[in-house]
């Protein structure tokens, strides 16, 4: 739907701090469209480069009408709160921008179109409810197993740890550095970027693997494959690590974990174990004994957000000397660390 050149902006009125603002900081890093500004009226004035270290100049405006007199054309809503809920309060703004001739990107789980197609405008105006799936797969047959390339699967011991991060920071790595490279999509965000993937938790349980294993195929020709990971095996209300493992039939993992984490954010009643146990589970389900190879966790993409520089570095090299593979923050430190003995 989106088009490279169009002119887009974010709504996320209320949120820009909130732990639901992964779609809209992950939109603000990676889309290569001009975003013209953010919406909301609690931090209107400043810039997004005052409220997190991003080498991104977009201003932020109190109201919608600001944002269209600076020529967006596409609004975009910025936020993944569990549950996938469009707040009520959001209404009056979806109808004014389509009033106004916008086209809007909903990544939640409420769609828009059944409830506002009506007030599309014109024939180039749309909604784009990007958890809608694009395609019914047929039921996964293991043929990701028998390709000859390299696919890198994310995985975590947590919603919400930098899976996506991790892997769009590698992907972009690998285009830098001139590698056939190919990104799975399988969250909002990341569909967003792409323009294509798969809304994993949208899915039905019996489709889930075999859409994975589709998108994996489908890229057979390039030498790696980079599959966006989606929740842990540790968490209760997850049940997606295992169809991507299944899907991909991955050569390789890179575990995402919160530096600043012993539990789930949420059950936090439930224990982070020792990751030594967590890595070798990971790398036993996704091998089932040698039927799908011999995929390894390569390396840690450790989230360390929360900690100050010198107190993450510390924690990288005693985490490197207890696990024995490589460790870093993507963001903070880059990738080569984690990439270059197998890429």
């Amino acid at each position: 739907m989106l088009k490279p050149h169009q002119r887009v902006a974010l709504y996320m009125e209320g949120y820009i701090h909130s732990e639901y603002v992964k779609m809209g900081l992950g939109v603000i890093r990676y889309l290569q469209n001009p975003i013209v500004g953010i919406i909301d009226s609690n931090h209107a004035g400043r810039n997004i480069n005052q409220e997190y270290t991003i080498d991104r100049d977009i201003p932020i405006y109190k109201k919608l009408d600001q944002v269209i007199d600076h020529g967006a054309e596409v609004l975009i809503l910025g936020i993944a709160p569990s549950g996938g809920k469009i707040p009520d309060t959001w209404h009056s703004v979806i109808k004014e921008a389509l009033n106004s001739g916008l086209s809007i990107i909903n990544g939640l789980h409420d769609c828009l179109g059944p409830s506002f197609s009506n007030l599309i405008q014109n024939p180039t105006q749309w909604i784009w409810d990007v958890r809608v799936p694009q395609f019914t797969p047929k039921i996964a047959s293991g043929r990701a197993a028998k390709l000859t390339n390299k696919r890198l699967l994310m995985i975590g011991t947590d919603m919400a740890c930098g899976k996506m991060t991790a892997g769009l920071e590698i992907y972009r790595w690998a285009q830098n550095n001139q590698i056939d490279t190919a990104f799975v999509a399988t969250g909002q965000i990341g569909i967003t970027l792409m323009g294509s993937g798969i809304p994993l938790d949208a899915l039905k349980v019996d489709h889930a693997c075999g859409a994975v294993e589709q998108m994996v195929v489908n890229h057979s020709e390039r030498s790696l494959v980079v599959v966006e990971g989606q929740g842990s095996l540790l968490h209760p209300g997850s049940a997606a690590t295992l169809p991507l493992m299944r899907g991909t039939c991955p050569t390789h993992m890179i575990l995402c974990h919160r530096a600043d984490k012993t539990t789930l954010r949420n059950p936090e009643s439930i224990k982070i174990p020792d990751l030594r146990y967590f890595i070798a589970l990971n790398e036993t389900l996704a091998s089932v004994a040698g039927t799908y190879g011999n995929p390894k966790v390569v390396g840690i993409a450790l989230n360390t957000v929360k900690l100050p520089d010198k107190e993450a570095k510390k924690y990288i090299i005693n985490l490197e000397s207890e696990l024995k593979i490589p460790v870093t923050d993507v963001l903070r430190f880059g990738v080569d660390k984690i990439v270059k003995d197998f890429l």
